[in-house]
Parts: C-alpha cells; structure tokens; sequence
C-alpha cells in the first residue's frame, strides 16, 4: 500500500464567510477551484484542500474547549512575524512551546503555526 498523504480537510461552520476569511487572511491560505456558492469555500493546502463547508441547522460543531488540532508549517520567520497578524486581529495565543503557536479560529478549533524542526531564528 501507498504511504498515505492529505487529501482535504473540511471544517464544517454556521458561518462560512467569517471562517474562509480567517483561514485566508490569519492563516495565510490560498483560495483554490472548488466550492458551492454560499456553502463552501475552498483552499489549497500543497497538493490537498481546506473544506469551510456550511454546517446543518441544529449541526453540532466543535467544542471550543477541544484539544483537537490542525498545525501548519511555517519557517521559523514566518511565525515570529504571524504573532504581529494575531495581535491585530484580536487572536489571542493560547500557548506556546519552542517551536509552535497556539491558537483559536472563530468557531473554536485549535490551531497552531509551527516549524519544527527548524530551529528558532535569534
């Protein structure tokens, strides 16, 4: 069998645009082909897709206490200049270690910017 690599992810929400537009502007994503018109939005993520789909009225979405995580890699300059994008948008970091920062989207999920292994830059 194949080594298995990322095909998509999809974030269901009650609030697509307020989603799509943290994951392209906080987050740095691409937009991409795909999508339905109001319900979806589409990013590129290397050769895989960020899904912001429209949840279902009633749907239950993450807890926004959860421990779940989507990291991205960033080089070690590209996450110390990110915390100067989070302070103006209001994001607060949750956490920190020597190589990755945490965070929130707006409806909850934990995020983080990380570059391990590389070190972090003085």
């Amino acid at each position: 069998m194949a080594p298995r690599v990322l095909h998509h992810l999809a974030f269901r929400t009650h609030d697509v645009e307020r989603l799509a537009t943290f994951y392209r502007d906080i987050v740095g994503l691409a937009p991409r082909p795909g999508g339905t018109e109001g319900r979806s939005v589409w990013f590129a993520l290397g050769e895989g897709i960020v899904m912001i789909e429209r949840a279902e009225a009633g749907e239950t979405l993450i807890a926004s206490t959860s421990m779940d995580l989507v990291a991205f890699r960033v080089t070690a300059n590209e996450r110390r200049s990110a915390h100067n994008t989070l302070a103006a948008a209001k994001i607060v970091v949750e956490g920190e270690t020597t190589f990755t920062t945490y965070f929130r989207d707006p409806d909850g999920r934990r995020v983080a910017f990380s570059h391990y292994p590389e070190e972090p830059s003085t």
